[in-house]
């Protein structure tokens, strides 16, 4: 069954994320490691004497990572809400408090019935082991309307925004950090599939981070600002070496041992 976890650090309005959350705490016991997004291969070299390539052979157009060292994401900004239709009149009504904490309309709801349909028909839904949600109240609606809130997790310690300051607006950069941040903390989790329901300035700066050394057409395919109710997937992989799971699917092979000498070096 799938599991639902609200996550402050999705939360990319106003100034720090502020709920704390029980379940999905940052662990303290495991050092943070960088991670990446597998968006174009940068792993492969032509050059190194080392790597058994021929010096002038051409490098690849693709990358290989070990499987267990991977995660796929599902990220989803949520559907449309009121201060969407608002903001389309007076983009100043995006900072109003009266419209923070904005519900879904008529047709948010139109656009969750048609990601949940997807999802279904896609075979989404019995892959995603993990659903993960901003505690506002529009990305709480579009992950429960699309992939179900039977097995939620209320791990919330804290209902005060103790990290909040009035009338502060978060730099775009501490919105990236705090997105590179959770993209870590991903890494402590034993899911390998998992959807993520936020905002629109979370994804398009956490994605920005990743992509900017990127191709420039898979920059402009990754960087782009998500449509409400969008579902993009994505592979992460740990390119640190520390941080994932032993491989399951993987057999060591030679069982029983015998005489196996690799055709390509037998004289």
């Amino acid at each position: 069954m799938v599991q639902l976890l609200q996550h402050s650090h999705l939360h990319t309005v106003f100034a720090a994320a502020t709920t704390t959350i029980g379940v999905g705490q940052f662990p303290r016991r495991r050092a943070k490691f960088p991670t990446s997004l597998v968006l174009l291969p940068r792993c492969t070299s032509s050059s190194s004497s080392s790597s058994g390539a021929p010096m002038d052979a051409n490098p690849p157009t693709t990358a290989m990572y070990p499987l267990h060292r991977c995660k796929t994401i599902y990220l989803v900004r949520h559907a449309q809400g009121v201060h969407n239709v608002e903001g389309e009149k007076d983009h100043s009504a995006y900072m109003s408090p009266q419209l923070f904490d904005a519900h879904l309309t008529p047709l948010g709801w139109n656009q969750v019935d048609c990601l949940r349909e997807h999802v279904k028909k896609s075979g989404l839904a019995q892959k995603i082991e993990l659903v993960i949600t901003s505690p506002l109240l529009r990305t709480m609606q579009t992950a429960v309307g699309v992939f179900g809130g039977e097995n939620s997790v209320d791990g919330i310690e804290n209902d005060e925004d103790v990290l909040w300051e009035p009338n502060v607006r978060e730099a775009n950069s501490s919105v990236a950090a705090r997105g590179m941040k959770f993209i870590d903390w991903l890494w402590t989790r034993e899911e390998k599939e998992i959807a993520i329901v936020s905002h629109s300035g979370f994804l398009y700066h956490t994605l920005s981070m990743y992509s900017r050394e990127c191709h420039p057409t898979i920059r402009e395919e990754v960087g782009k600002h998500f449509a409400n109710c969008e579902l993009r997937s994505m592979v992460l992989v740990d390119t640190s070496m520390l941080g994932s799971d032993s491989p399951s699917y993987n057999y060591p092979g030679s069982i029983p041992a015998g005489l196996d000498l690799p055709s390509d070096a037998a004289p």
